[in-house]
């Protein structure tokens, strides 16, 4: 297949004022100007017409497929709140890839998403990687998992205060995450002795908790922190420097007020949800400049819709509202197309159009972040999905 004629923004070089992406068994062959594009031999061809071709949209940071559509507890699958600690719950256990939601997400571009449990626990469960077409949640999966989530703020303690449990305060929350990773410390401290000297050593009993959590003190699966008021994302950054956790900050509403401190440790954040009221306190300093001052104080920043809170299909909408704050239309479309790519561990599959990558693009009419611009085709792994 090969899509030309078009506006190509390959999103780790420059654009392509016209030019053309081919693909063929799902992985992407070759991209370039128009001058470029190798004789026809057969393959199926369509014509942007001028319009725009870039990779398919990358949602950071979402619940879908855990939330159902138009339901209620019966397809609320997003917060296991009997616990305040869960590390063990996969997402890949909850999604519902038949869930309207998904081919709302498709309709809108949207090709990839990180998705997992939500804020009301402060260790939630583990998030994973996946595409956003299939019927089969194993064969969606392009990470699993690809980040622990935490939380801190007004969520967990606003949940098990109305439980009279813990935590009831920011103190208390901090104090649970720091004892279970602490735990986990020590939990990988004796298997090492164990595995060191079996005959002298004893193995601990197998937890399924601080198993989860043995990535995270390792570094090698990020800790996503939930986090939107300022001294929140500062607890953040304190716990992340006491374990050495690879940390991103998700929402960070009040980031750009520390964003001098993100920046000194190279936290990336995701943003959002830009499209809400301030429904709670701590969303007080909510405004629309965030994603435009984190940016320009050197830090990495994706941009969220944390459906369902604003529906999948309105990602490149939220992008275009950080163009609105000021900031360059093709940093907005990195924010939802290689750099949550990059945060979320699937760089090397998707966010780029880079022969060898998968083949998720998206073609428009106009510049996808336009609010007129019109999507006429979807492709993931190659194949038009926009009607599926």
């Amino acid at each position: 297949m090969i899509v030309k004629n078009g506006i190509v923004h390959v999103m780790d070089g420059p654009v392509i004022p016209s030019g053309f992406v081919a693909f063929q068994g799902g992985k992407i062959t070759a991209v370039g100007p128009m001058e470029a594009l190798p004789a026809g031999d057969g393959d199926p061809v369509m014509d942007a017409a001028g319009g725009h071709i870039f990779p398919g949209y990358v949602d950071a940071h979402c619940h879908l497929g855990l939330f159902g559509d138009s339901l209620g507890f019966e397809a609320d699958d997003g917060n296991e709140v009997t616990a305040p600690c869960t590390p063990q719950l996969r997402a890949l256990d909850g999604v519902n890839p038949l869930d309207r939601g998904f081919q709302e997400a498709r309709q809108g571009g949207v090709t990839s998403v990180l998705t997992g449990p939500g804020s009301a626990n402060p260790i939630a469960g583990q998030f994973l990687a996946m595409k956003t077409t299939g019927r089969w949640v194993d064969e969606m999966v392009l990470k699993a998992p690809a980040s622990m989530k935490f939380a801190l703020g007004e969520n967990p303690k606003s949940v098990y205060n109305e439980r009279k449990e813990t935590p009831v305060t920011r103190m208390a929350t901090a104090a649970i995450i720091r004892e279970t990773l602490s735990k986990t410390m020590e939990y990988q401290a004796k298997q090492a002795k164990y595995q060191a000297d079996p005959e002298e050593a004893e193995a601990p009993d197998y937890d399924p908790k601080l198993e989860a959590l043995l990535p995270v003190v390792n570094g090698t699966l990020p800790a996503h922190f939930h986090a939107h008021r300022a001294d929140d994302i500062a607890t953040a950054v304190r716990i992340s420097r006491e374990f050495g956790l690879n940390c991103a900050i998700v929402h960070g509403t009040e980031g750009y007020l520390v964003a001098e401190l993100l920046a000194q440790a190279r936290i990336p954040v995701i943003t959002g949800p830009c499209l809400t009221s301030r429904s709670k306190p701590e969303l007080t300093g909510q405004t629309l400049d965030n994603p435009v001052l984190l940016s320009q104080s050197g830090i990495r920043v994706a941009i969220c819709t944390d459906h369902p809170e604003i529906p999948i299909q309105y990602l490149p909408l939220c992008a275009a509202m950080a163009v609105r704050a000021g900031m360059d239309p093709e940093e907005a479309l990195a924010a939802v197309t290689c750099v949550p790519a990059k945060i979320g561990g699937i760089g090397q599959r998707v966010g780029t159009l880079t022969p060898g990558k998968d083949a998720d693009l998206v073609v428009t009419q106009g510049h996808p972040l336009a609010w007129d611009s019109r999507i006429t085709a979807v492709f993931i792994d190659g194949m038009n999905v926009l009607t599926m």
